[in-house]
């Protein structure tokens, strides 16, 4: 059996460290050859030295075009991307099926459920009690310390280093409504993380069975309405496709209770964003999001640096345990056929 890798350069930008996993895993089923390519050639055949022996194959940033399908005449199984870093190259992929060659998908986004869902827990502590602004803060002046509230005399008034803002939901995640849309790799993980903390943890998925239910440890009701009514903490963490794109509605967000804390770690697109910016903007809710609605967001945008928003980079996946995990479950799908 020859295995092998090859990289091109755009897989690296997007997989940093998940190509040499990969190859650590293959290299315990026998000898890897393993090519790292600078830039991208035009087939996968400028960078073999001996197509036909090829019986096992992860093209990942290479394509694979007819001529190489026909010279790979040894190839037992494959996994080919050549555009885009997320999703298999169909074309070569029916190539290669119609040749026997076993292909395999990899749209299973399992691997970074766990390094998304753990920034969310992440972000929501943040929006909790405004660590990011207190940060800020503390960088700039000694106000967030609240020193002249030592001497405060006015009966009922916060003290000295009280953090919660009582504007909105705040404090610890005990005790707190999260209401999560979507019990999916993500959500559920997220759910049960919010849930070990002492959260009361209520979800709606109308495409989860009740494994993912139970896995969430969240009670599930049965509409998006009967989910925001009462929600302090609202994280719809859906993936983006055509079924889901625009599933909180304008009305959704408008129906959120005032101090509400809307939590995003999947796609922004899943959301009615108009309305979460009329809202936050307005003070009625407050945001904690690692997706946006355009990315980067302009530094002119009057979301950043506000008291109610907690922002970071679409970097919640973006982890090397993520990207190992990318590796690992491309694996599986190879062991999987021994």
């Amino acid at each position: 059996m020859t295995q092998v890798i090859v990289v091109g350069p755009l897989f690296e930008d997007v997989w940093p460290l998940a190509a040499d996993h990969l190859r650590e895993l293959w290299a315990e089923h026998g000898s890897v050859e393993f090519r790292r390519l600078n830039e991208m050639p035009d087939r996968l055949l400028d960078a073999l030295d001996n197509p036909s022996e090829v019986t096992e194959l992860a093209a990942l940033g290479v394509p694979v075009t007819d001529e190489c399908a026909d010279r790979l005449t040894a190839l037992e199984s494959a996994f080919v991307m050549t555009d885009s870093m997320y999703a298999v190259d169909a074309a070569a992929h029916e190539r290669l099926d119609e040749r026997d060659v076993a292909v395999h998908d990899h749209t299973n986004e399992g691997f970074w459920a766990q390094s998304v869902a753990e920034f969310g827990l992440g972000l929501t502590i943040d929006a909790l009690r405004q660590i990011p602004q207190k940060h800020t803060g503390m960088i700039e002046s000694h106000d967030p310390r609240d020193l002249d509230k030592l001497d405060n005399e006015v009966p009922g008034a916060n003290g000295h280093q009280f953090a919660d803002d009582p504007n909105f939901t705040n404090g610890t995640v005990a005790g707190t409504r999260v209401r999560v849309a979507g019990v999916g790799n993500i959500g559920s993980t997220y759910a049960d993380a919010v849930g070990s903390l002492g959260a009361d943890v209520v979800a709606y998925d109308p495409y989860a069975d009740e494994p993912c239910f139970h896995r969430s440890g969240a009670d599930r009701v049965w509409s998006l309405e009967a989910l925001v009514e009462d929600a302090e903490v609202f994280a719809p963490t859906v993936p983006l496709t055509d079924a889901t794109e625009g599933l909180i509605t304008d009305d959704h967000i408008h129906a959120l209770p005032d101090g509400c804390i809307v939590v995003l770690i999947t796609r922004a697109g899943v959301v009615d964003m108009d309305a979460v910016r009329e809202r936050v903007l307005a003070n009625e809710i407050a945001l904690a999001a690692d997706v946006w609605d355009e990315e980067p967001l302009p530094l002119d945008d009057p979301l950043l640096n506000r008291h109610n928003v907690v922002h970071t980079p679409h970097i919640a996946g973006r982890t090397r345990d993520a990207n190992e995990a990318w590796a690992e479950h491309l694996n599986a799908h190879f062991r999987a056929a021994e």
